[in-house]
């Protein structure tokens, strides 16, 4: 049975699925063209040849990297501060939105305020350092995992996501005898997956994106790996020294655009498997049932 469709709902149809075309056309481009340039060969390269087709496969760039003395390294570090960091923050923002989904609660409606303006204000970067500093947090990798575990924008997704879960079920876990300990673990997390994939998500790009704070509060062994590609972008890692004499610009781009592709690659693996999580988990968090 064929559906009619006006032409007025066909032409929103076009728009969209052109909006959509357009878009990931914007995000693919240059992620294909970084791809393309870091197993070209160096006299593609220079004769721009190179958009998004290699053009004479060369790989060099990556066994550069590879030998880099301290890549891995910081490769090492990014997957301690994501995992780590993402852990710790979902932990603690679990304990700090479920209770203040409670509207009953006293006090609620000052702390919520807190956080709202904590969004907009901040001490800025002098006071934040002198705090870290004061907690003998500096030159440590708690640096990069404790002053930044909590995420307000996140923190209201989940207590509007917990606020939309029927208070009927925590009611009738209390009548057979649970605490809001175990309402918490065997039932409010068990409903809350999309969310806190979606939190998830969020917070473990924060994590494996953060360069800033890296160079403020590490030392050179602590690196996460976008420092290290920020140091190779602006050239204070001395990139051409290992490429000889004649091309060393030319192997310096091939060499940066390698970086990008691993550096951003685990990220871009991990978004399918929590794809089908993330729309759910946006919608219900952003709106309160």
């Amino acid at each position: 049975m064929k559906t009619y469709r006006s032409p007025s709902s066909l032409l929103f149809s076009f728009v969209v699925y052109l909006v959509m075309a357009l878009t990931l056309a914007v995000c693919l481009i240059p992620f294909l063209y970084m791809l393309a340039l870091s197993v070209s060969s160096p006299k593609a390269i220079i004769h721009n040849e190179v958009f998004l087709i290699p053009k004479g496969l060369n790989l060099e760039a990556y066994i550069q990297i590879f030998s880099y003395p301290n890549f891995f390294n910081a490769y090492g570090n990014t997957f301690i501060y994501t995992l780590g960091g993402t852990a710790i923050s979902l932990t603690l923002m679990i304990l700090f939105a479920y209770p203040l989904s409670k509207t009953r609660l006293k006090g609620v409606k000052v702390v919520m305020r807190l956080v709202i303006f904590s969004m907009f204000f901040s001490g800025g970067l002098i006071p934040n350092y002198l705090l870290v500093s004061s907690l003998g947090l500096t030159n440590t990798r708690l640096a990069m995992l404790i002053p930044f575990a909590i995420n307000q924008f996140n923190l209201i997704l989940l207590i509007n996501f917990f606020k939309s879960i029927p208070l009927d079920l925590e009611e009738a876990a209390i009548i057979d005898g649970l605490d809001y300990k175990g309402i918490l673990i065997r039932i409010i997390l068990p409903l809350s997956t999309a969310a806190l994939a979606t939190v998830g998500l969020y917070t473990a790009v924060f994590f494996w994106n953060d360069w800033f704070h890296g160079l403020i509060y590490l030392k050179s062994s602590q690196f996460p790996v976008m420092l290290f590609l920020r140091n190779i972008v602006t050239g204070t890692s001395m990139v051409g020294d290992a490429a000889g004499s004649g091309d060393k610009s030319t192997i310096a781009i091939s060499i940066k655009s390698a970086v990008i592709i691993t550096s951003t690659l685990p990220i871009i693996i991990l978004y399918p498997f929590l794809q089908r999580f993330f729309v759910k988990g946006v919608m219900i968090g952003a709106v309160k049932g």
